[in-house]
């Protein structure tokens, strides 16, 4: 196998925190419960796999996203950032399964992200409102787990990686957050941010303890 050489993300820096400097922030209710983070480095070929479907259908949402409101500058240029870097996370992911001889799974779905998603009601103000709130909420946990695998894996390489990688997905849900600020009603957003934590806090403690994401 050929030696294992980790991608330098802190190096290639973000360029979807242009929306940056609210101040705003998303406090989970409830955290992991430890024996995820177990289930994972028990399989993690089974995390990197789902870790690589996550980041491409995070692609594939924030390309739907700019094709949906092609007239909001502002989201526009922000959702054109995110999807090139979600896109560049997925080709590192992907590199280190190809490292490790192990090949990327098919796309499943996702019981947490489907269960969020649920939660977004009609109406045009309502509707974009609560796609970029989940949008925060979903990136939020996901700078949490992977914040605990960058903390507990026993390869030096791997825990700079996934340190890098919780960082871009603590900026990421600033930017869904900023936006959300920026394109609703500033009174409707700590309301609604409130009611989807309260959500997605029952969400997460409901999913089986598995080699995933979520």
């Amino acid at each position: 196998m050929a030696q294992r050489v980790l991608p330098d993300l802190n190096a290639r820096g973000s360029t979807a925190t242009s929306t940056a400097g609210t101040g705003a922030s998303v406090e989970l209710l409830a955290a992991t419960d430890p024996r995820w983070l177990e289930a994972v480095l028990a399989d993690f070929p089974a995390f990197l796999r789902d870790h690589a479907s996550c980041e491409k259908k995070a692609s594939g949402m924030a390309l739907a996203m700019a094709a949906h409101y092609p007239d909001r500058p502002a989201l526009l240029a922000a959702m054109a950032d995110l999807a090139a870097e979600e896109l560049g996370h997925y080709r590192e992911v992907v590199r280190l399964l190809v490292e490790r001889d192990l090949q990327p799974g098919p796309d499943v779905r996702d019981p947490y992200v489907n269960a969020l998603n649920a939660e977004v009601r009609r109406g045009s103000m309502e509707y974009l409102l609560d796609r970029l709130l989940v949008g925060a909420v979903v990136e939020r946990r996901g700078a949490e787990r992977f914040g605990l695998v960058a903390d507990a894996h026993p390869e030096p390489g791997l825990r700079k990686f996934y340190r890098a990688i919780a960082a871009s997905e603590g900026r990421h849900w600033q930017t869904f957050l900023e936006l959300a600020v920026h394109e609703c009603p500033e009174q409707d957003v700590g309301e609604r941010l409130n009611t989807l934590l309260v959500r997605e806090a029952d969400i997460v403690g409901a999913l089986p303890v598995r080699a995933a994401l979520h």
